[in-house]
């Protein structure tokens, strides 16, 4: 049975391996599996915790590709439906050698944002330690945002421990203001919140840590932590009784592709909570896989097996 469970939209990424060329002059692309939450299920797996993602694929090669792609990581893909209808999404991503790159996405009217919540009455919670919800999966559809919402009733049913990751994607979104209203909706069931520090800018208008945090922790009776990442520079930690403490990053020597590293962050806090450690050395762990995962071009590649992330804490 699965300690580990999260939704969200697989796709197929085509990764420039042209550097520093556009997506429209680039010419050799590698195929990849990606997605924020299904980053997050692999990764969770390869460190050694049975992961179960809920999601649909369409019934065409790039479907089969992720189904394969999932099994072979030894997640439970049981819950994947293959949807006859929708096709699968996929996007393009730039090469770089310094900053972000540019991204382009093809996934409107996908499979999964048809998602069928009645699959949900089928998962089995009895086992189920920690849930991982994003906000990418709510501005899909209002189909993907009623079972998000219907998803996270059941964890708080189940007294399942639930993070959430705002993951803003504005693109998604009909406004801006429908995105802020929604996304600190949705964070608000959760017991620990994941925002970066951009982000809070954009969802309650300030830089400051602490300021985010205590937005987050003064709006919901549920929410309890409150993590803001800060980039290179580590995460501050905040508590519901006031407690805080700022956890440092780790130096890398060379960022490859920085996509892939907020989804690092979550796998390496959520295993270390689920092996028991305190917050401040999950979140130490997860500013380590999201070092790992800068330094390498996939979206999930640099996730490490438990003697990998051993060896970069020796290194």
């Amino acid at each position: 049975m699965s300690e580990f469970l999260t939704i969200g939209e697989p796709m197929a990424v085509f990764a420039s391996e042209n550097p520093d060329l556009s997506l429209v002059d680039a010419t050799n692309f590698k195929k990849f599996v990606a997605g924020a939450e299904l980053n997050v299920a692999i990764g969770v797996q390869r460190l050694g915790h049975q992961s179960q993602y809920l999601s649909a694929v369409g019934d065409d090669p790039l479907g089969q590709f992720i189904i394969n792609e999932v099994h072979e990581s030894g997640i439970d893909s049981s819950l994947i439906d293959l949807d006859k209808d929708h096709w699968t999404g996929f996007y393009m991503k730039q090469r770089v050698t310094k900053g972000d790159p540019s991204t382009y996405y093809f996934r409107k009217s996908s499979a999964a944002a048809n998602f069928n919540h009645e699959i949900l009455s089928k998962f089995d919670f009895s086992d189920l330690k920690i849930a991982h919800l994003s906000g990418i999966f709510a501005a899909l559809s209002q189909n993907d945002l009623d079972s998000l919402n219907r998803l996270n009733q059941l964890l708080i049913q189940h007294n399942i421990f639930t993070t959430f990751d705002p993951n803003l994607r504005p693109a998604l979104w009909p406004s801006q203001e429908e995105m802020v209203k929604t996304t600190n909706k949705i964070a608000m069931n959760a017991n620990l919140v994941l925002p970066g520090i951009n982000e809070g800018e954009i969802l309650m208008g300030s830089r400051d840590p602490n300021e985010i945090a205590d937005f987050y922790l003064n709006q919901s009776k549920i929410t309890k932590t409150v993590v803001v990442k800060l980039g290179s520079k580590g995460a501050f930690i905040k508590h519901k009784d006031g407690s805080s403490e700022t956890v440092a990053g780790f130096k890398v020597d060379q960022v490859i592709d920085t996509v892939g590293a907020g989804d690092g962050f979550a796998v390496g806090m959520i295993t270390g909570l689920l092996e028991g450690q305190s917050i401040s050395d999950a979140v130490s762990r997860g500013c380590a896989v999201g070092a790992l995962a800068v330094m390498r071009p996939g979206d999930n590649d640099g996730y490490p097996t438990p003697s990998e992330l051993s060896d970069f804490y020796n290194k």
